[in-house]
């Protein structure tokens, strides 16, 4: 279906916010009653609301609602304000509403528009100043993003042309959460973003946890898709902490010892290596090359210089954990004896998309990984991104943008935490991966169960609908102060619409999102069981091939 609006449509669009506009600057809907810092109150007429009600201007017409913006005129200024509540009151039938103001603009002295619109407000109303609608010219106006870098992502509600801009510098520069409960549009959202992020920089550097292989069929054209058959993620380049959660099996004061004695056989196997002579100060977490079986072997020799027999069980535990998992093919990606080859510069390149040859963004479709080890696999990954902007400054920057779908499951709130060590590498970029040139992207269905603080670190928030109460309130704890009136409409957006507020965008937006086109779409569309259960036939062959690639750990 064709949404592109006719010449004629355009036209009727034209008239309508010119008479928007006529009838935003001449009608006076209400006054300031109270005012008090960024939370104030207006006084407004009921039945001025209920005749624009029909006005062909979107804008117009929703004056005085929950989520709409009115202007005040302060000296030659105009003063945005954001409608946050509304409440009747009784003695006088008029209606009172809190307003967050947003901004403040110049005001055209001929047509007493409002232009040069930016952030913050400088001189507050008297109470008892007139409060007007605000056109779709004005908003026109303050959302206009033609002078700075930016991608387009929708239409900003309610209007059907004004377009939704976010800033790409701000909002890859200060972090961003697209959060959104299950079947919002929140992966197509995310395939969206990063489409129109690819369109504008082709030789972009960005990296995409993705934990159940839905992405792989939307970045086939622009992007390099990475899973276990092909990621081949040498063993050591995890740091010691990775190794011990692999490696260490027991618990309690048995872990130190077993940790012990790991950190001294991995030093003394990376010592062999010829990458390690030119290095001063190796150290168990330097990434450097080593077979595994050297480091059984060692673990063997440690364990017969041993005095009693009896003090051989952390010796013995490491050594069948680790002979385990080289056994185990499910582990080959990443364990095999293929990868002892020094690839560091070529993985780096590889995932980093260095050079990007015009495909800007690497898939890690991490979902045929071991659960076991899949936190460790994104720890590496993240910390590979951060460690490799530390260590190449003075070089040409090339920022990456890590992008982390499933956030909750890797950085968990502390009543969920499990100790590993992706959680505290993704909350160390998000508190300092800005000043080296990383930034983060959260994905995630439940913004209660992150860990406190990670969300607050995100400058720009794209918040779909979210059911569940203990994430809404979570949300509007880490929303700035002026966005509180498009929070409550969070419970009540329809699906691909979002309200984005913070660094990205000029002022909080609530933006109907582009539809995408369905090869750049992920594979997150939900069965239609009322289709699916009428169908029959084949079952036993399908059975059967499930059953050979579920024996056979194979896709």
């Amino acid at each position: 279906m064709d949404l592109t609006p006719s010449p004629a449509q355009f036209q009727d669009d034209a008239s309508n916010e010119a008479a928007g506009h006529a009838a935003a600057a001449s009608t006076a809907i209400g006054s300031v009653f109270e005012i008090a810092g960024s939370n104030s109150q207006i006084l407004l007429h009921k039945h001025v609301i209920d005749g624009l009600a029909g006005h062909p201007d979107p804008s117009v017409a929703m004056s005085g609602q929950v989520g709409a913006q009115v202007k005040i005129k302060v000296g030659a200024v105009w003063l945005v304000a954001s409608v946050r509540s509304l409440r009747l009151d009784p003695p006088s039938g008029a209606i009172m509403a809190q307003v967050d103001f947003l901004g403040e603009g110049d005001e055209e002295r001929l047509t007493g528009r409002l232009y040069k619109f930016r952030r913050g407000v400088t001189r507050y109303p008297a109470p008892g100043a007139e409060v007007h609608p605000v056109s779709s010219l004005d908003m026109k106006e303050m959302y206009a993003a033609a002078e700075r870098p930016h991608i387009e992502v929708g239409t900003v509600f309610p209007t059907r042309d004004i377009r939704g801009a976010l800033f790409v510098d701000a909002l890859l520069g200060k972090h961003f959460a697209l959060l959104g409960s299950t079947g919002t549009g929140k992966s197509t959202s995310a395939a969206l973003i990063l489409h129109r992020i690819c369109d504008m920089a082709p030789e972009g550097h960005i990296v995409m946890i993705d934990p159940h292989g839905e992405y792989s069929a939307a970045f086939e054209g622009n992007g390099a898709i990475y899973d276990v058959s092909n990621l081949a993620m040498p063993y050591w380049l995890m740091n010691f902490e990775e190794h011990c959660e692999v490696f260490v099996t027991s618990s309690g004061s048995n872990r130190q010892m077993d940790a012990d004695i790991l950190a001294k056989c991995i030093l003394a196997a990376k010592s062999k290596n010829r990458a390690a002579e030119g290095v001063a100060k190796l150290t168990v977490d330097s990434p450097i090359p080593y077979l595994l079986s050297d480091l059984t072997n060692l673990i063997q020799l440690e364990m017969g210089k041993l005095d009693k027999a009896g003090d051989s069980a952390p010796y013995l535990r490491l050594k069948t954990k680790i002979d385990e998992i080289k056994a185990d093919p499910r582990y080959s990606f990443m364990f095999s004896g293929m990868l002892v080859a020094d690839t560091m510069a070529e993985f780096i390149s590889r995932v980093f998309r260095l050079p990007g040859n015009g495909k800007p963004i690497s898939i890690i479709d991490v979902s045929g990984v071991p659960s076991e080890i899949t936190s460790v696999v994104v720890a590496v990954l993240s910390r590979m991104v951060f460690d490799h902007a530390i260590w190449s400054r003075g070089e040409q920057q090339r920022p990456v943008l890590l992008v982390c779908e499933e956030a909750h499951r890797y950085v968990p709130s502390e009543r969920n935490a499990d100790g590993s060590s992706v959680g505290r590498i993704l909350s160390r970029i998000a508190k300092e991966g800005r000043k080296y040139g990383v930034s983060l992207g959260l994905i995630t269905q439940r913004p209660s169960d992150l860990a406190e603080g990670v969300l607050s670190q995100c400058g720009t928030i794209i918040a779909m609908r979210l059911n569940n109460e203990r994430d809404q309130a979570f949300v509007k704890a880490a929303m700035p102060e002026g966005s509180r009136g498009f929070l409550d409409s969070i419970p009540a957006l329809r699906n691909r619409e979002a309200v984005i507020c913070g660094e990205g965008v000029s002022i909080p937006i609530r933006v109907a999102l582009d539809t995408l086109e369905e090869h750049k779409r992920p594979a997150s569309g939900d069965p239609l069981f009322s289709e699916l259960w009428k169908r029959t036939g084949g079952e036993e062959d399908s059975v059967a091939r499930t059953i050979k690639r579920w024996r056979s750990q194979g896709r």
